[in-house]
């Protein structure tokens, strides 16, 4: 079998094509189960691909990581059929032969790490010396997956490969440089690259991206973008082509070259043609084209940023976006708001998943017309990753420079058929995205301020912590919480702010009950708050004012009892009373706000 690291230092590497688009598997087939129901199929599709001039093959097993997270039964014979197979074929050339391990999901039951080692170890078992874990949008449990290898075959060639769309980011939101960084970083990878998803020039480009990488860069792009017809997704991006891009990235200095979907074997005989056509001495990686036109200054923090950056206690309203498209009256109430001391103004994405007017246009008009700083909540409920990402581009040329990253409430059982659910990412993730969209060569020159939730009324408060904090790692800077309505919530503010300590900002939200009617309702109906049985009781036989002025009360009495904890107070309008929120805001400035 070919030595790979020998290969490496006298010319590039050339990889197989794609296995799983090339192989005709049959209808709701598995294309991995066919190393068992159909060898000598599989067989044919790996001596094809040698034949046309491969180094390097990848056993069929892409699916199978997947299988062993679902408990699939019999996947562990499919590993070993899939690597026999590879083997009898490379036989006859001497090529090197890969384990082929696909994305793993991450779970708490079931981690990502485990999974990329159990498969691991199945292949360290039938003596695998090269492996390559490929189209991943992610790097969890990558690493840990490295390392194992390494201890346990000391001279394996660990190639790690990610999916990245033509703007950088993987369908997870994270970017590819940071994620070629981290495996160069690791110790434990020998080589990283791109694959899938992306045509030959794109991959041009992105290769370009990476820069000097410190590791060898693979590169196996698809044979070009898909076309759908009813019946099948065909690839008609054309031999020459592929090879005249590709033999260009490796006179830029790409080290592994190879391709994914829609790759046939007459594309890696185009493309060894055109390698074996080039001179000898090549660059080892490609040159990183950064670009030296001067932005213009942009306002990295607007007036709430800056107050709550320095120390003082802010005040965020919530007022929900109209359910018509008339803005007259919401712009009145904002306009209200702001001159009763609201710092901030914030808006629900379409709260309990019932639609309302879009609440990032609506910041917009917001900000464009009074000046007011502005807070857009932002789901993962209904936005892909470019809808998502092409908003927040909006958003910042709006001048609008914070966002409230959730998941979303889930679209009501009964409306499913018609209304589909999105959830690409969760909020960890979706936070992870924004802050990734500034930095050297990004879409934004300074990144956007990123809140989440808080809910203090979780059942298991440890649980809803232990998130709190891996939000603050994906880039959050702090949080606005559920309503304070009872002394646990209070108990359990005072126990985050411990717990997170003084860089995570929190927001103490403040929700004041109007009715019993009212405290009925959330209690029961409404996800996330809790409101205390000696409340719900006070409110009996109040009419509506009695009821604001109760409300009033017990607000200020929960936001003193808050203060010591919060570096501000995140207000929610009961059924847009602005007036009540005007009382309140004056309130809070003169009993509550000592700043």
């Amino acid at each position: 079998m070919k030595d790979v690291h020998g290969i490496l230092k006298k010319r590039p590497l050339l990889f197989d094509g794609g296995m799983g688009t090339y192989y005709k598997a049959a209808p709701g087939q598995e294309c991995e189960n066919a190393n068992l129901t159909d060898p000598a199929g599989v067989l044919a599709v790996h001596r094809a691909y040698l034949a046309a001039g491969a180094d390097a093959i990848k056993t069929n097993t892409f699916g199978v990581t997947r299988m062993a997270a679902a408990s699939t039964p019999g996947w562990e014979k499919l590993v070993d059929a899939g690597w026999k197979l590879a083997v009898k074929a490379a036989a006859q050339t001497g090529a090197a032969v890969f384990a082929d391990l696909g994305p793993a999901p991450d779970t708490e039951v079931l981690p990502a790490a485990q999974l990329y080692t159990a498969v691991a170890e199945r292949f360290a078992a039938q003596g695998a010396k090269n492996y390559l874990l490929e189209t991943l949008s992610t790097d969890t449990g990558v690493v840990e997956a490295a390392k194992y290898i390494k201890a346990a075959v000391p001279d394996a060639f660990v190639l790690v490969s990610f999916a990245v769309l033509p703007d950088g980011y993987t369908r997870e939101g994270q970017h590819c440089r940071a994620l070629v960084r981290r495996m160069a970083e690791s110790g434990a990878v020998d080589a990283v690259g791109l694959n899938c998803v992306s045509a030959p020039g794109a991959m041009g480009k992105l290769m370009q991206m990476l820069g000097e990488a410190g590791l060898p860069l693979s590169a196996m792009p698809n044979a070009g973008y898909p076309v759908v017809t009813r019946t099948q997704v065909m690839y008609q991006g054309k031999p020459e082509y592929f090879a005249r891009e590709m033999a260009g990235l490796a006179k830029a200095g790409v080290r592994i070259l190879g391709g994914c979907c829609g790759t046939t074997p007459e594309h890696i005989a185009a493309l060894r043609q055109a390698l074996d056509a080039l001179p000898e001495s090549l660059p080892a990686a490609p040159a990183a084209k950064v670009s030296t036109v001067a932005r213009r200054p942009v306002e990295k923090e607007d007036a709430f940023l800056c107050k709550l950056n320095a120390g003082h206690r802010v005040i965020a309203v919530e007022l929900d976006s109209p359910k018509d498209a008339d803005l007259t009256a919401y712009l009145e109430g904002a306009s209200r708001l702001q001159k009763a001391g609201a710092d901030l103004l914030t808006i629900a994405d379409c709260p309990i998943a019932r639609a309302r007017m879009d609440s990032s246009l609506v910041a917009c008009r917001v900000h464009q017309e009074l000046g007011m700083s502005v807070l857009p909540h932002m789901t993962c409920r209904d936005r892909n990753l470019n809808a998502t990402k092409a908003l927040l581009l909006g958003l910042y040329a709006e001048g609008v420079r914070e966002v409230l990253a959730i998941t979303g409430d889930p679209i009501p059982t009964a409306e499913r058929d018609e209304v589909k659910n999105v959830y690409q990412f969760n909020s960890r993730k979706l936070a992870q995205f924004i802050v990734s969209l500034a930095g050297e060569d990004r879409e934004m020159p300074s990144p956007m301020t990123v809140f989440g939730a808080l809910n203090l009324n979780a059942r298991n408060f440890e649980v809803e912590l232990r998130r709190a904090r891996e939000k603050l790692e994906n880039g959050m800077t702090g949080f606005l919480t559920q309503p304070v309505l009872s002394a646990q919530a209070v108990e359990n503010l005072r126990h985050a702010r411990e717990s997170l300590g003084t860089g995570a900002k929190i927001l103490a939200g403040i929700l004041p009950v109007v009715s019993q009617r009212n405290a009925i309702f959330m209690e029961n109906e409404v996800n996330g708050i809790h409101v205390d049985p000696a409340i719900i009781d006070r409110f009996e036989g109040l009419d509506r004012v009695a009821g604001e002025e109760l409300g009033l009360e017990i607000s200020l009495q929960f936001a003193a009892a808050a203060a010591p904890y919060a570096d501000g107070f995140y207000l929610m309008t009961p059924f847009n009373r602005v007036a009540l929120m005007e009382r309140l805001i004056a309130r809070l400035k003169e009993d509550v706000i000592k700043d």
